[in-house]
């Protein structure tokens, strides 16, 4: 962080918010009404259509019984019978130990699947391509995260075990706060009294980890019960009615679960809050339930605590990255892992979806593992094949089949590294080739131009493959099917769509073909990705067109048969960004969809009280001719974040008590300006907030300012307030 220096900066405070009440009198409801708010120097949007001051009614931190009846909690009575209205005054939390927890045990089943009811498989019988119409789309700058993501193995660790505490089992928390929804990012405002170990986890197979519960009452006071039991939370999860029960892994991480029937079936649902609060995207699984099952998997929780540990060292999971185990996984050595992806054309209906960003993680196979790490798009098709969904399902079934075999004979031997996973396909983020009958099109995006050189300078001079993005524009797209361990070609697809543009996964450029042989090119479909074999001209040609950014039309077909010819194209395109889809600003409730953002590692954290603010990521607001945020640009981003760390530390326990542990800052900088506001659901901080905030940012911005590389900077930067956890 920069020194202090002084600045003709100035910011724009109105008077006009004088009458302001402090942080802790105004923050009434979880989203408060539009009213006199301070004016930092960036003018105040329109907060107008946000929630009213109305409190919520929550049972089991999600509000009414859905006939409008307060919920009893006596049906909530574990071992020690205490009932809503017995809880006492604040208690203090009891010591917890962590060690190892046992596996739940189940049987394994198989059962087909069908979340999406309208797909369709189809055999290839002969390549076919097409070039469709190319847009112009507005350009944005997608930029690489500078944590990498990868495949995680869950360690040994994560079992946690806990000594039976000697006291009371039910604690008050935090009881000025009005309870929020379950899948609220605020609902961990309320918790923070619990004990501040890593895993909550107990060791033993019945035990489950402790319950947020409330009484359903108006303004109730949320409460934590520290050992409840299955019966209890089976009895409450099969009412009429029923709403979910959220569980508390630790003080910075809940999991809400439900008994949801979706198509058809019933299923566990898990779904995660808190991860966000480390920069980590929330998961939801949908795990098939086993016939007569009336205990929760808890390895599902063990999972969930080794996603949050490996996200504390900056290692996160992406859409398509993976976990693997190392041992036994609900009751069978068979479970390899997990296959994360973002949901994109499933149906997601009647399921309680937590904030955007999130993953759905789906169960794999232990001989899944090697398509998991190397050519993951691969096993997410072929998932949605077998279960009759598109691109993939979104549910994991115990005990089932795995959909590949020994590697056997395929391209992927010469293209990835199956065996050591020492190297694999270069995979080009929004990237995509679309294929009509005749035409092919490869789309590759302006700014993933220093990608692709990457690509053209470590392949050899006779191949170049690509890894594509599964693309949203196509109706469907190739699957490879192993059967026997021979590798066939389907295309999957939703139906009451005709299908006229095909995805594939990967394409590969030979250029090893002889002019003897008769043929200008050819162009043919190899398991899931479309091979293209030139002569050595025609690839001098076009990684000549790569390097100069330029397009290159290639024909395939018999030099003698003029009519019989077929293209492929490579285009360089002006792609939208569509990252951050649901992502909305904590300063004024903007959609952030569409921005580019980069996850955020400072070098330390700033601590008081036990919390800790973290910046996670920032948005980047940055104009049309800018492909890409420069390292200038990020190293200023990171000074603005460290500074308003600092302004924010001494008053941490009074925002998070206020229920305000998700802060937005949003900067605008030219050479001649300087614009900042902060804010929290949708309404800037208090005068006083914003006041240290001047006097923190106004020195770092006057030195960034005299780099005019870095200028003009227009960002948003996301704060989170967190406990302090310890193993």
């Amino acid at each position: 962080m920069m020194s202090p220096t002084g600045s003709n900066l100035k910011s724009n405070h109105s008077d006009e918010c004088a009458t302001v009440q402090p942080l802790q009198e105004t923050q009434t409801s979880s989203i408060p009404s539009p009213t006199t708010l301070p004016i930092s120097a960036l003018k105040q949007p329109s907060v107008e259509g946000l929630c009213s001051k109305e409190q919520k009614r929550v049972w089991f931190a999600d509000g009414i019984l859905p006939n409008g009846e307060v919920a009893d909690t006596t049906k909530l009575s574990s071992g020690s019978k205490r009932c809503s209205e017995d809880f006492s005054p604040l208690l203090p939390d009891m010591p917890l130990m962590v060690n190892t927890v046992d596996h739940a045990h189940s049987t394994p089943v198989e059962k087909p699947n069908s979340e999406t009811e309208d797909t369709r498989n189809e055999i290839i019988q002969s390549p076919t391509s097409q070039v469709p119409p190319v847009e112009k789309l507005p350009t944005n700058t997608g930029t690489e995260g500078l944590p990498t993501s990868a495949s995680f193995t869950l360690d040994d660790d994560v079992f946690a075990e806990t000594e039976e505490p000697s006291g009371p089992t039910d604690v008050l928390v935090n009881s000025s706060l009005p309870v929020a929804s379950t899948s609220d990012y605020r609902l961990l405002c309320s918790i923070d009294n619990v004990c501040n170990k890593m895993s909550l986890l107990p060791d033993d197979e019945d035990s489950l980890p402790p319950l947020l519960v409330t009484s359903g009452e108006k303004g109730s006071v949320p409460v934590v019960e520290k050992h409840p039991s299955h019966e209890q939370i089976i009895l409450l999860l099969e009412g009429e009615g029923s709403c979910p029960v959220t569980f508390v892994l630790n003080a910075n991480l809940l999991v809400n679960v439900k008994l949801a029937f979706y198509s058809s079936d019933k299923y566990w649902y898990f779904s995660t809050n808190g991860l966000h609060g480390l920069g980590q995207a929330e998961i939801i699984i949908l795990l098939l339930c086993l016939p007569n099952e009336d205990t929760i998997p808890k390895d599902i929780f063990r999972l969930f605590i080794t996603i949050y540990k490996d996200a504390l060292k900056g290692k996160y999971i992406e859409n398509l990255d993976s976990i693997t185990f190392t041992e036994s996984f609900l009751s069978s050595k068979d479970h390899g892992g997990f296959l994360f992806i973002t949901p994109t054309f499933q149906k997601l209906d009647d399921l309680l979806l937590p904030s955007n960003p999130f993953l759905c993680g789906i169960l794999i196979q232990k001989l899944e593992i090697p398509w998991a790490k190397v050519f993951p798009m691969r096993l997410m098709l072929r998932l949605g094949a077998e279960y009759k969904a598109y691109p993939a399902p979104l549910t994991s079934i115990r005990g089932r089949k795995p959909l590949f075999g020994d590697i056997g004979h395929t391209i992927m031997n010469l293209l990835v590294d199956l065996r050591n996973y020492q190297y694999t396909l270069h995979n080009i983020d929004q990237l995509l080739i679309h294929m009509e009958m005749g035409k092919s099109c490869i789309k590759i995006p302006r700014k993933k131009y220093s990608d692709v050189m990457k690509v053209i300078n470590s392949s050899n001079e006779h191949v170049i493959s690509i890894g594509a993005s599964f693309s949203t524009e196509a109706d469907s797209h190739l699957v490879c099917i192993q059967n026997d361990g021979v590798y066939q070609t389907q295309a999957n697809s939703a139906t009451g769509h005709p299908r006229k543009v095909t995805g594939a996964s990967f394409v590969v450029f030979n250029g090893a073909l002889k002019a003897s042989s008769g043929f200008l090119a050819k162009s043919s479909i190899v398991e899931d990705g479309l091979m293209v074999q030139i002569t050595p001209e025609t690839m001098d040609g076009l990684r000549l067109a790569l390097r100069e950014q330029k397009d290159f039309k290639i024909t395939c077909g018999k030099v003698d048969a003029v009519d019989m010819r077929e293209y492929v194209d490579i285009c360089w395109v002006d792609s939208e960004e569509k990252g951050n889809k649901g992502v909305i600003s904590s300063v004024d409730g903007m959609s952030l969809q569409g921005f580019p953002s980069e996850k955020i590692k400072l070098e330390a954290d700033f601590e008081t009280d036990e919390k800790i603010v973290k910046c996670t990521e920032v948005f980047c607001f940055l104009k049309d001719q800018d492909l890409s945020i420069s390292a200038t640009r990020y190293q200023f981003a990171k000074e603005i974040a460290m500074a308003c760390s600092a302004a924010l530390c001494p008053h941490l326990k009074i925002l998070k008590s206020s229920g305000m542990n998700k802060i937005g800052l949003r900067v605008s900088i030219d050479t001649d300006m300087v614009e900042f506001q902060a804010g929290s659901e949708g309404r800037l901080l208090p005068q006083h907030y914003l006041n240290d905030l001047d006097s923190a940012l106004i020195p770092v911005i006057h030195g960034g300012t005299s780099n005019s590389t870095s200028l003009p900077l227009e960002i948003e930067l996301v704060f989170f307030i967190i406990e302090n956890l310890f193993e």
